[in-house]
C-alpha cells in the first residue's frame, strides 16, 4: 500500500509535465528534420553498439 502512495504522485507528475511538453512542442516552430536526423543518429550509435560492443 505505501508504494501506492509513493508511486501513484510521481506517475501523476510525469503526466503532468509530458502534458506541458506536447503542448508547448506544438505551439513552436521546429525543424523536425532536423530533431529526427539526430535521433535516428543517436539511436544508431545504441545498436551499434549493441551489435558490435564497441564503443
Amino acid at each position: 500500500m505505501i508504494r501506492f502512495v509513493l508511486i501513484l504522485p510521481i506517475i501523476l507528475v510525469t503526466w503532468l509535465l509530458l502534458l506541458k511538453l506536447v503542448r508547448g512542442l506544438k505551439r513552436t516552430n521546429i525543424d523536425w528534420t532536423g530533431v529526427t536526423t539526430i535521433v535516428g543518429f543517436i539511436a544508431l550509435a545504441f545498436w551499434l553498439r549493441h551489435i558490435t560492443g564497441m564503443g
